[in-house]
């Protein structure tokens, strides 16, 4: 039952969304700036994201180098 809640909200929030984005050729100035900035700080946080998600994920891909000390022994003197 809430999993059918949350896709009936989901999609009403989609579908505002779009009669949005359908008026916006017809919007005022305040309008457009405000949804471009709304628009901006979405990008801006998912790029964010994608780029952690991206980092943390090569390096569990690929493990880091170990430095691998040898030790130095002493050479005999000639």
């Amino acid at each position: 039952m809430a999993a059918a809640h949350l896709l009936e909200e989901i999609r009403s929030v989609g579908e505002r969304l779009l009669r949005k984005l359908q008026g916006l050729p017809q919007a005022e100035p305040v309008e457009l700036a405000a949804f471009s900035i709304i628009a901006l700080f979405t990008a801006t946080v998912l790029l964010l994201l994608l780029i952690a998600c991206s980092c943390c994920c090569a390096h569990c891909c690929c493990p880091e180098r170990t430095n691998r000390r040898v030790p130095v022994r002493p050479g005999k003197p000639r």
